[in-house]
Parts: C-alpha cells; sequence; structure tokens
C-alpha cells in the first residue's frame, strides 16, 4: 500500500494520483496542505522538511518528496515499457519530455499564471503580467504541438511517464478563462487525455477552494 500526503487539488498531487492509477496501484492519500494544514507538524517536518506537498512513503522505504523524484520511483519500481522501458537510451527519451514538462511547462505555468489568475483577489491582478507570462507559456506548448504532429503521445506513440508531466497541466490551461493560441495537436491530444478514466478522476478537479 502507498501512501500519499497532498490534497486532492495540488497539480503535483494529481500527477501522482494520475500515475499511481494508471500503473493499477493501490494508494491512500491524506488531505494536507493548503485550507486542511498539517505541513508544519513534527511528524511531517520529519517527512518533508520543505513542508510541501505532495510526499510518498512506500512500504519498501522512507518518504519521499518532489513530485518528479516521485514520479521517476514509481515508475523504476512498479512500471513496466512502454510507460518505463528497461532500456537507458529508451528511457532517457521519455525522461527527457517529463523533465521538460517539469521546468519548461509547469513551472512557467502555475505561478505565473494560475496562481496570478486564480489566487489572485481579482482587484490585485496584474493583467498585463499575465497576458505576457501566458505568450511566453505558450512558446513552449508550441513545441510539444510540434512534437505531437508527428507523435500520439509526447515522448512517442505509447503512453509514457512524459505524459503524466505534461499532462497534469493542461486541464487548468485549457479550463481557466484566458485567450489561447491555436494549438491543434496539443488539443487533440488534451481531448485523448480527458477520455482516460484515470485522468478524470484525479486531475480534472474543481480547484474552486484555491480561488481567493
Amino acid at each position: 500500500m502507498l501512501t500519499v500526503y497532498g490534497r486532492a487539488d495540488s497539480s503535483n498531487v494529481q500527477a501522482v494520483m494520475w500515475c499511481i492509477a494508471e500503473l493499477g496501484l493501490s494508494c491512500h492519500r491524506h488531505d494536507i496542505g493548503h485550507r486542511f494544514g498539517g505541513t508544519d507538524t513534527p511528524d511531517f517536518i520529519a517527512m518533508n522538511p520543505n513542508r510541501t506537498v505532495p510526499v510518498l512513503v512506500d512500504s519498501s522505504g522512507p518518504a519521499l518528496w518532489e513530485s518528479g523524484a516521485i514520479l521517476r520511483y514509481l515508475s523504476n519500481r512498479y512500471a513496466t515499457a512502454p510507460f518505463w522501458p528497461c532500456d537507458p537510451s529508451d528511457r532517457a527519451q521519455i525522461d527527457k519530455w517529463a523533465e521538460w514538462s517539469k521546468i519548461s511547462v509547469a513551472t512557467n505555468f502555475t505561478v505565473p499564471i494560475f496562481w496570478a489568475l486564480v489566487r489572485t483577489p481579482a482587484a490585485k491582478r496584474n493583467y498585463d503580467a499575465i497576458r505576457q507570462a501566458v505568450l511566453k507559456f505558450e512558446d513552449r506548448l508550441k513545441i510539444a504541438d510540434h512534437q505531437l504532429s508527428q507523435n500520439e503521445y509526447l515522448a512517442g506513440n505509447d503512453f509514457s511517464l512524459a505524459d503524466i508531466s505534461l499532462g497534469h497541466i493542461l486541464y487548468r490551461y485549457f479550463d481557466i478563462d484566458i485567450t489561447r493560441a491555436d494549438l491543434p495537436h496539443l488539443r487533440a491530444y488534451y481531448d485523448r487525455l480527458t477520455q482516460r478514466v484515470q485522468y478524470q478522476t484525479h486531475v480534472m478537479i474543481s480547484y474552486e477552494a484555491l480561488r481567493e
């Protein structure tokens, strides 16, 4: 049994829970963070001194934090090809896109766009900065759009860890109230993801409780 500490409407928790579901693993999740509190308790700090979610505990070892590390752990321990190949060269191609999705995509969306638009009161929003952030973010998404013009999924024609890393951001991107660029291959890819029950269950979750 896996245990995840973190609220269901945290995007990083969503990535971990989606991955666990795709791998068919049993898991118990505790609501921790934001309105639930709990990240400043001695027990939680002992697991993660950063006081952030998600945290994963597996019976085989100590607590893990940082969503990218958790996703790789789950893949290394429980996944098989094509989701996470054994061959180092094939695996690196997937890991390349997974890392890119975390560094170039998620970090350019969560704080400068989602937090600035959803988690900031309307009177305090800087709409010019948000528009500029969207343009910068969509420059990254154009790379994915081009890749997806050639492949069914981000790292090839098979669903993989790379799709967890990119796909969990796309629900909020396509749902929030912004003007979006025309990225047809990315949109078709997102529409395919929304047909996955695991995506519907763990990613397509209301974020209304996060509004300021």
